[in-house]
């Protein structure tokens, strides 16, 4: 079964690429390694989900952002690569939680990203992971997770 495949399973589709916000690009190929700048969790009409973990948005919310913006970076190695069934693993993930001091759970935010990469990619998915909490992000975005990937 293809990536694609398993996003529909999942009932989910690729969204359209928004352009960077500032001065980068969204992704840089160096051989068979593609490093995703972070993304947030945007939905498809350019809207992002904000708010501070911990205060007004729940763990459970706050893990469907991270799912929200796993998708957004798929969308994005989709347009680095072509086609998802290239990727040979995904290395290493960095997950940033936008959370008040006090917040202990940032793993079970980011789990939200990392258990869709796993679902799309089975075996593949599994990576190496940070997951930290920062007072702010931009736009005031809940989360943000930049990524490293293996492709053929």
């Amino acid at each position: 079964m293809s990536p694609y495949d398993r996003l529909a399973e999942l009932g989910l589709a690729l969204p359209p690429l928004p352009g960077p916000v500032a001065n980068y690009v969204p992704f840089v190929r160096e051989g068979d390694m593609i490093y995703l700048s972070g993304q947030g969790p945007r939905e498809a009409d350019g809207t992002f989900r904000t708010g501070k973990v911990g205060a007004e948005i729940d763990v459970e919310q706050a893990y469907e952002d991270a799912r929200l913006t796993g998708l957004n970076l798929l969308a994005v190695l989709h347009k680095a690569i072509g086609d998802l069934s290239r990727v040979r693993r995904v290395v290493k993930l960095l997950g940033m939680v936008n959370a008040v001091p006090d917040f202990r759970s940032h793993p079970q935010v980011i789990n939200g990203c990392s258990d869709l990469l796993v679902a799309v990619f089975g075996e593949k998915g599994h990576h190496a992971r940070s997951a930290v909490g920062l007072g702010s992000l931009p736009e005031n975005i809940t989360v943000e997770v930049e990524a490293i990937v293996v492709v053929d």
